[in-house]
């Protein structure tokens, strides 16, 4: 017998034992409260195991007078009986969203409503793990939901596995401005393909690869890639040119000083897993993904086609590095201030909407929306994002910052005394 299986077993027997009628008395209050929780949960397989409300939110809270008093599940409440989704999630970069966005450097500009609110960034990145001491916060800041992580895929009261096994599961935060995953996908032939298998016009065995067919091999919920959210990477590539590129932009997201030097952002990156650091990081994702595109396709045509989105990222690069320089010349000849706080020399690609003047606005436009759609389509196979919502965006971003970076050095030139 599994150990999950007996661990269910077991926590099943003791609640009958100490509180047999707990589940039937949250269930007859609550079915007038929030009758589509119990709904959702008479239809999940909890009900069906026996697996009581207070397995998940604890015994606290018996009536409305002490509603504070309800416990709200998070990763470790799951892993009780899910232990293996739970440790494979805790590897992957899902498990550290919540803290990749609490390092941002102006992300407390933001309306606290946006975060710790879960309007905004939050309302995705909660999936990430939170400490007791922020749950706490949340909790005294009002914000009394979201603290699970689970529930972002498999939505409560169901948790249902098949629900998370559609691609529809990623879509609520695997979309628009600055990933646009989504609309990639779901336009491309893959996509277009599920759709039509969903609607039963191709056969149940046809081929129509989903989000987690690719990104969750076997049920792995450990979610990574090889080129990670940024597209950089270490080592640099062999390409001279494109390794010059790379920490032109590396220098710009504040990860090496101006000197090539790591800088204490690097533990950050690290710490978020958003960049492959290791050659072995980065060839076990990748070849994680050529075996999953071998289930159709030949290894060599799955190798050619990975190769031509790295080589995309090339190309967006040096438009991206070039801007990126013109701005930092214009930071060194005085032209344009250099914010206050900024680490180097460089403009800062992760102050996002908060950069202070309309060419450094135009630089997180071209490097957050465009590179990414960019080097991202090429690798979802949507050719229309990678050429006009990514390439060509990019092509008309630096000849936009070329002739503002112009115009700002003739007006400062006739302003000089």
């Amino acid at each position: 017998m599994k150990k999950k299986n007996l661990i269910l077993i077991i926590t099943t027997l003791l609640l009958m034992v100490t509180a047999p009628a707990a589940a039937a008395d949250c269930v007859g209050c609550h079915r007038t409260v929030t009758p589509g929780a119990v709904a959702d949960w008479e239809l999940s397989r909890h009900a069906a195991n026996d697996v009581g409300c207070d397995v998940c939110h604890g015994d606290g809270h018996s009536s409305a007078a002490d509603v504070s008093r309800v416990a709200l599940p998070t990763p470790d409440t799951c892993n009780a009986c899910h232990e293996d989704q739970v440790t494979q999630y805790g590897k992957g970069k899902h498990a550290v969203a919540w803290a990749a966005m609490k390092a941002m450097p102006t992300i407390h500009w933001q309306p606290v409503e946006l975060i710790d609110g879960m309007k905004g960034c939050g309302g995705c990145h909660k999936i990430g793990v939170k400490s007791d001491d922020e749950i706490k916060a949340l909790k005294e800041g009002g914000s009394m939901f979201g603290h699970g992580s689970c529930d972002s895929c498999h939505t409560r009261h169901l948790f249902s596995a098949e629900e998370a096994r559609q691609p529809e599961a990623c879509r609520t935060c695997h979309m628009g401005f600055d990933h646009p995953q989504w609309e990639m996908y779901s336009s491309s032939k893959h996509g277009v393909r599920q759709q039509l298998k969903s609607k039963g016009v191709l056969s149940e065995n046809a081929a129509a690869p989903t989000c987690q067919t690719c990104h969750m091999q076997d049920g792995n919920h450990e979610v990574r890639t090889a080129w990670g959210f940024l597209a950089v990477r270490l080592p640099l590539p062999e390409d001279k040119q494109w390794a010059a590129d790379q920490v032109t932009i590396l220098q710009a997201l504040g990860v090496l000083d101006p000197e090539g030097n790591p800088t204490g952002r690097l533990d950050v990156v690290k710490a978020a897993d958003v960049a492959r650091l290791t050659q072995e990081d980065f060839d076990r994702e990748r070849n994680k993904m050529i075996a999953t595109c071998g289930g159709c396709h030949s290894e060599n045509f799955a190798k050619a086609e990975l190769a031509k989105g790295d080589q995309m990222i090339r190309h967006v690069d040096r438009l991206l590095a070039e801007a990126i320089t013109i701005i930092a010349d214009l930071y060194k000849d005085g032209v344009l201030e250099k914010p206050e706080g900024y680490a180097s020399a460089f403009p800062d690609l992760l102050t996002f909407h908060d950069s202070p003047t309309p060419i450094e606005n135009q630089l997180f436009v071209m490097h957050m929306k465009h590179r990414m759609r960019a080097f991202q389509g090429a690798f979802h196979a949507n050719p229309d994002y990678a050429l006009w919502y990514g390439w060509s965006e990019m092509k008309r971003d630096i000849v936009e910052i070329r002739e503002m970076a112009k115009e700002m050095r003739a007006n400062h030139k006739e302003e000089a005394p």
